[in-house]
């Protein structure tokens, strides 16, 4: 389930009363209890999931999910255990009931318990506005006019500059958010359908681990149901992208107008040049590095620099380039 503190989960449904409200057609187990929704290696009984890629037919064979939504092709790989609803928009259907099965709280600051303040080391500067259920630890000073959502939780002696939204997050301690800075929104995903895309639900959560820094107006989307991570220490520059689901290790340096795709795997002490740009679902290993302007399309292996578009090995992207120089020059001449 999505963590309670960000997300209210709605009353249950049947199967039959979902596939009436998102278009599908039931094949088994209408009467079955529906009461969230999951990924496949995640679902439980009372999960809703789908599976609308037959290369993962692996992970459905696998699912402990109490429901899944598939298209007509792949009905007779539904495990048997598990109700099976029929959609020609296997994803955009899921995305529907997910939006009937789950809500991010309010803000409004009467919906839940008061925000607790650790001691009196706590500034609040004017304009200030705290959710319900929110935790501030001692010594952390919280900018004007910032919004701090339900349920986050912000550790000790950290500053947050004025005039940031931090939402669905867990911030560690001495964490630096420059002015401007968006933590926590929902990340890019949108399901094709017949009457247009779809936004997919993102039900995870924005993790800042002890001393991270963040500058001004960077964006760091929450997980569409894992978590997006960055790792202690960490040093994020002024507009800078993170998508959904992105985990960065350790002492990773990240230079202005970086974006980087959901999913991505980056691990301990990687350093990204000013507006290089990272593809989904990619791992760079340790210690490498990405020159500034680089396109990454691939994995890099551990402690290798990579520059140019698509970005390759720095010698190999070097030669190209010498290479490529040498022949304009012979045409010209």
């Amino acid at each position: 389930m999505p963590d309670a503190r960000f997300f209210q989960t709605l009353p249950q449904r049947t199967v039959d009363d979902l596939a009436a409200a998102i278009g599908g057609r039931v094949v088994r187990g209408g009467d079955v209890p529906i009461a969230g929704v999951a990924p496949l290696n995640r679902a439980g009984p009372s999960d809703l999931s789908f599976l609308s890629d037959r290369r993962h037919k692996t992970a459905l064979a696998e699912t402990r999910a109490g429901a899944v939504v598939l298209s007509e092709a792949l009905v007779d790989e539904a495990p048997a255990g598990a109700a099976v609803i029929v959609s020609p928009e296997v994803q955009a259907a899921w995305a529907r009931a997910a939006d009937l099965l789950h809500r991010p709280h309010a803000l409004d600051p009467q919906a839940g318990p008061p925000a607790w303040l650790e001691d009196d080391g706590v500034v609040i500067e004017p304009g200030v506005v705290l959710g319900p259920g929110v935790s501030i630890g001692r010594g952390t000073r919280i900018g004007a006019n910032t919004v701090v959502g339900a349920g986050v939780q912000i550790g000790r002696n950290c500053q947050i500059g004025p005039l940031v939204s931090l939402s669905h997050a867990l911030i560690g301690d001495r964490v630096r958010i420059l002015a401007g800075a968006r933590i926590g929104e929902a990340g890019f995903g949108a399901a094709p359908s017949r009457s247009g895309p779809v936004d997919i639900p993102q039900l995870g959560r924005v993790i800042l681990q002890d001393g991270v820094t963040v500058g001004a107006n960077s964006c760091i989307d929450r997980g569409a149901f894992d978590d997006t991570v960055i790792g202690e220490n960490s040093k994020i520059d002024n507009l800078v992208q993170i998508a959904h689901n992105v985990t960065i290790g350790r002492n990773g340096l990240l230079a202005a107008h970086t974006g980087i795709s959901g999913s991505v795997t980056v691990g301990d002490n990687v350093m990204f040049g000013g507006r290089a740009g990272i593809g989904d679902h990619i791992t760079i290993g340790e210690g490498a590095r990405v020159a500034g302007g680089a396109g990454v399309l691939a994995d890099i292996p551990p402690g290798e620099t990579w520059s140019g578009y698509p970005a390759k090995p720095l010698r190999q992207s070097l030669r190209e380039a010498v290479w490529l120089a040498k022949q304009v020059s012979k045409t010209k001449g």
